[in-house]
């Protein structure tokens, strides 16, 4: 983008007066995909692992993952996790479905018009797959479905969209479809007007949509703990472990809470930052699903967290920065196929952190560990005199 104007500048110096770490930079703004770029927040950056992964396609590995986050004790926590799952053979990752999905509306006179063209729809699907696939190589139309709302239909698009995340790709194929239901459709089905999204994608929003229809990356990662392991590493025991656990989902249901997970969303953020994809997109991503297994004879338990719809990417977007380009190579998915695999590591990561912040609750160790590694605010806090 263009650097702001002389006159944006004029209108703006007065508020950047006595800003300096924020506009401390030598970037090209041109070479920046923000509108009126002033500079940069810095965001730390630390290092989980390394995370023992295994994979039904490829040979394991082991894995380091760069961490965008401000939050104290997320990195070493998470390290901890990945060290008792190293413990234990390490974490196993699946991909499954993949799609982007875009919600269209259609307005037309009365419901009836609605219908009928929500009845027609089938044998439009192969021209609308053609005007959509017009617009990228990459995006390729896999699926519609309507949903009649009064005389509106809204129609749920799904798309794949190669190795990139693929929202604003979907956005434009799906606003030519739009384009050509208007100038070829309107007078047959009385079209009133085209909307490009009517909020059916749940596009950055957290909700069953994206439980039900995958946004994004299916994916589960899954290990199976050793009590040894947990005792070592964890300082309780796995049936200590998996009773927590399920203490937690039964607050959750009480609460009628969005998913059943610890703290998923903290790596989901941290990574995502990391390797330039869209944080506002944790949201989608933010439902996931942790299951313990207790197994009595061996004293095993097996977890596993699994996420419908994670939305990401290794081209395009704000995967072309550099510094967003070095954390996807640190995790070895910047190559044909990062998609599906970075989607498995974030899960995998996100599934270690579960593990020790779960047993850090178990051993009482939660609130102290916070305490001692939020360093800045512990050396600020007055100190108690009980």
């Amino acid at each position: 983008m263009a650097p702001p104007s002389e006159k944006t500048k004029a209108q703006i110096g007065q508020i950047l007066t006595g800003v300096e770490h924020i506009t401390r930079h030598n970037q090209d703004p041109f070479k920046v995909m923000i509108e009126n770029f002033i500079g940069y927040t810095h965001v730390p950056v630390g290092l989980a692992g390394p995370l023992h992964i295994r994979t039904p396609t490829e040979p394991d590995k082991e894995i380091w993952a760069p961490m965008a986050t401000t939050e104290a004790a997320v990195v070493a926590s998470c390290c901890r996790g990945c060290k008792v799952a190293n413990a234990s053979g390490g974490i196993e990752v699946h991909m499954g479905e993949e799609g982007m999905t875009r919600g269209p509306v259609f307005r037309f006179q009365n419901p009836g018009d609605a219908l009928r063209f929500a009845r027609a729809l089938p044998t439009l699907q192969a021209s609308f797959k053609e005007v959509a696939e017009s617009t990228s190589k990459h995006a390729r139309l896999q699926s519609l479905k309507p949903h009649t709302i009064g005389r509106s239909v809204h129609l749920l698009l799904s798309y794949a969209c190669g190795d990139a995340s693929g929202q604003n790709m979907v956005t434009i194929a799906t606003d030519r479809i739009c384009d050509w239901v208007s100038k070829n459709l309107e007078k047959e089905y009385k079209v009133v007007d085209t909307f490009v999204e009517g909020m059916l994608s749940s596009d950055k929003k957290p909700s069953w949509r994206n439980v039900a229809v995958v946004r994004g990356v299916e994916t589960v990662a899954w290990t199976a703990l050793s009590d040894s392991a947990c005792q070592r590493v964890l300082g309780c025991s796995s049936a200590q472990l998996y009773n927590f656990i399920q203490t937690t989902q039964e607050a959750g249901i009480r609460n009628g809470q969005h998913g059943s997970n610890m703290d998923s969303a903290n790596i989901l953020a941290a990574i995502f930052i990391a390797t330039g994809q869209d944080p506002a997109c944790v949201a989608d991503a933010s439902w996931a699903h942790l299951t313990p297994e207790y197994d009595q004879a061996s004293k095993t338990i097996t977890l596993s967290l699994y996420f419908p719809s994670m939305p990401v990417g290794v081209i395009g977007g704000g995967t072309s920065y550099a510094t967003q380009q070095e954390g996807l190579r640190i995790l070895q998915c910047n190559e044909p196929g990062g998609k599906r695999r970075l989607a498995g590591y974030i899960a995998a990561f996100a599934l270690a952190l579960e593990i020790s912040s779960a047993s850090a609750v178990v051993t009482k160790t939660f609130a102290r560990s916070h305490e001692r590694l939020a360093r800045w605010e512990a050396r600020e806090r007055p100190r108690s005199k009980m």
